[in-house]
């Protein structure tokens, strides 16, 4: 296994030293007053974090090699992608809530701050029990020789999940537009904890009404949003391993390409015709990612062939979207 983070010292100081300026200038200097986010500013955001992105994964490449540099560009860009799909169902929270354009930064936000959590959680966890369950090393501790295959139980078992994920993706109905957001998880854990009120308050997410202090919709909002990223996550976490067993490159991969999302969102909220096709994309990756994981033991794919089938397979989908976008009309008449 590659779990030799504090092998490079530096690049674990380099990348904590960036998203850390970069959240306190995005919130602190930028987006101090909650205000609505024009296409500009996305586009300027989205180039901004792409770029130090591919900065990052060239340090990557000068310090670790080529092999770990193709590993973070297909475990960046499967979660970039699997998180474009994620904030298709944030739209639909937005609009349920009807929260206000210029307060959806701040929910993204930190929404963003309890995925950077979550996914160290799940990525470092994730890395420790998969070491522990390669086959072979069970059958040692009862005495049996091991197989010619050593086969990994939980990166098998993902592989099943993600084959399972992708077809059912690429069959998906778009049902999500009459889910009632108010009964899921998220929302009913706030309301266990605090009596909410009917209206907002600017971009609070506690206010006083007749001297009683109630949280306000937009902290239902924030709870929604983080437990439908806990979800998705589901999917990911397992696809970010199939790629990698490195927790380093795994995380920082991971977080890279979801401190892009808030100013992807406002660019996907006004052009989501450019990615009409791209569930079917999600599906073939999906698929592939997860007969990766489960032919490994016998069949091992470079990590560099993973990067050409992802990227191709994203960019496809979206040529496709462009020449064959959804018709608006032709739903209202049907």
């Amino acid at each position: 296994m590659n779990n030799n983070m504090f092998d490079h010292p530096l690049l674990i100081a380099g990348f904590a030293i960036v998203v850390v300026i970069m959240l306190i200038i995005d919130l602190g200097l930028f987006n101090k007053k909650s205000h609505t986010i024009s296409n500009k500013e996305a586009i300027t955001w989205s180039i901004v974090w792409i770029s130090l992105s591919m900065i990052f994964s060239g340090a990557v490449y000068y310090v670790l090699g080529f092999d770990k540099f193709t590993q973070f560009q297909s475990a960046y860009w499967i979660e970039k992608a699997l998180s474009v799909d994620n904030l298709f169902v944030f739209i639909l929270v937005f609009k349920f809530f009807d929260v206000a354009n210029e307060n959806k930064h701040k929910v993204l936000f930190w929404g963003i701050i309890g995925a950077l959590i979550l996914r160290a959680i799940f990525i470092f966890s994730g890395a420790f029990f998969i070491e522990l369950t390669y086959l072979n090393k069970i059958l040692s501790l009862f005495g049996v020789a091991g197989f010619k295959y050593d086969i990994n139980i939980i990166m098998t078992l993902f592989g099943l999940f993600l084959v399972y994920a992708g077809i059912k993706s690429w069959s998906a109905d778009d049902d999500d537009e009459d889910e009632d957001y108010n009964n899921t998880r998220g929302a009913r854990l706030v309301r266990k904890f605090f009596r909410v009120s009917d209206k907002y308050d600017g971009d609070k997410f506690f206010t006083i009404e007749n001297g009683v202090k109630l949280a306000t919709p937009l902290l239902v909002v924030v709870a929604v949003i983080e437990f439908t990223d806990l979800l998705f996550a589901v999917d990911s976490i397992p696809a970010i391993f199939a790629i990698s067993k490195d927790p380093f490159i795994l995380y920082t991969s991971n977080i890279f390409a979801i401190l892009g999302l808030r100013a992807l969102f406002f660019l996907l909220d006004n052009f989501i015709h450019l990615f009409s096709k791209l569930k079917y994309g999600l599906a073939i990756i999906l698929s592939f990612i997860g007969i990766k994981m489960i032919i490994a033991p016998f069949f091992h794919i470079d990590s560099v062939y993973s990067l050409i089938v992802i990227g191709g397979v994203l960019i496809l989908s979206v040529i496709l979207s462009i020449m064959f976008p959804e018709k608006e009309e032709e739903k209202v008449t049907e």
